[in-house]
């Protein structure tokens, strides 16, 4: 796709035309509006990570502004439309819930690219949505979880019951019960991404109920910082290394790398080559990393979780593979079946073997 402004430059120079000096001149403005604090040192603070790779790729020929804590909802489309009134040419939002603000903002402004993370909804040509696979990297932590709990109770905090999240609850809960046929999941609905204290809040209850390893998908470092309180519990980084709490209680993380892909992007749409897309991209990309396997972790178990990351690097396995059921213990995914991208998009159910109900 190649909108207006871009057309009108192209012609000029195929033309020999000389473009006025400010439009060649000014730097190509990019803005990310962001659902957390760029500090949670978790799911924005990684975006922001991937604005500062956009800076740094393209020096002065990109401007880039963002907006943090901003609600998924109206106020995110007063906050779009201001950044294009201000001369935004492009935006990043980079929350599920900005699904709708972003779609009706793009529909008045046709000539801005607009990029909108963990979304499904295209309804212009000017949007495109992208995600990472990140059923990939849980399926490595909750290999880990499962070696790790002596409970063998893991608590798992939970944003919002979407789809994204459940996903990652049954990859981590399968390759937990693959090496532990004892461990149970407790999930803990926080509904929230970033509340510190909420998030500290599930952490204790879930310590308090027997939890010795906790997983997380929510964005702050308060569940480590409970746990490295309470001691005895492990926890995982999440989005983000949270390297700060390692050798304990974090012992390793899911890392969000979005760099590459928002510095491709913003290149494309300078060049003029962008197209509308929907990207899901993992580990094999790069997009989804392990962090560091501190030594808290047996050799055996860093060699064993290191190889499912390499398998899955090298497209050699696949976390959702038969035989799998639902909760109910009907068949989901025969021997050898692997879970096809259009399921796994819209998962709404639980696996066999976790208990409780997934909310409306």
């Amino acid at each position: 796709m190649k909108l207006l402004p871009r057309l009108l430059a192209s012609a000029a120079l195929a033309a020999g035309l000389a473009l006025p000096a400010a439009a060649q001149e000014d730097p190509f403005t990019v803005g990310f509006v962001y659902v957390g604090p760029i500090g949670d040192y978790g799911w924005t603070w990684t975006h922001d990570q991937g604005r500062l790779a956009v800076e740094e790729a393209f020096g002065d020929a990109v401007d880039t502004v963002y907006a943090e804590t901003v609600p998924e909802g109206p106020d995110a489309e007063r906050v779009m439309t201001q950044m294009i009134l201000n001369g935004a040419d492009m935006i990043f939002t980079t929350s599920f819930g900005y699904g709708p603000a972003t779609n009706a903002v793009a529909a008045r402004f046709p000539d801005v690219y607009f990029e909108h993370a963990t979304g499904y909804q295209r309804d212009t040509e000017n949007v495109s949505t992208y995600s990472a696979r990140f059923y990939e990297g849980r399926a490595v932590i909750g290999h880990i979880a499962g070696h790790m709990t002596e409970s063998n109770i893991v608590g798992y905090i939970a944003s919002y019951p979407i789809p994204e999240v459940i996903r990652g609850i049954n990859s981590a809960f399968l390759h937990a019960r693959e090496v532990n046929p004892d461990v149970e999941f407790r999930v803990v609905w926080a509904y929230t991404w970033f509340d510190p204290a909420v998030e500290a809040d599930a952490a204790q209850a879930l310590i308090d109920a027997g939890a010795d390893v906790i997983l997380q998908h929510t964005d702050s470092t308060a569940p480590q910082a409970a746990a490295q309180e309470a001691g005895g519990v492990y926890t995982f980084g999440q989005a983000s290394d949270m390297i700060q709490f390692a050798p304990e209680p974090r012992i390793s993380s899911i890392i969000d790398n979005w760099g590459p892909y928002y510095v491709r992007r913003v290149g494309e749409a300078m060049e003029g080559t962008w197209e509308q897309s929907d990207t899901w991209e993992g580990m094999p990309e790069g997009m989804v990393l392990i962090g560091e396997m501190t030594e808290a972790i047996p050799e055996e178990v860093r060699a064993s979780a290191t190889a499912i990351m390499e398998a899955i690097q090298a497209g050699e396995y696949h976390p959702f593979t038969g035989p799998i059921n639902r909760q109910d213990g009907t068949a989901w995914l025969a021997e050898g079946e692997i879970a096809d991208d259009g399921t796994l998009a819209g998962m709404n159910f639980y696996v066999e073997g976790l208990t409780g109900e997934i909310p409306n």
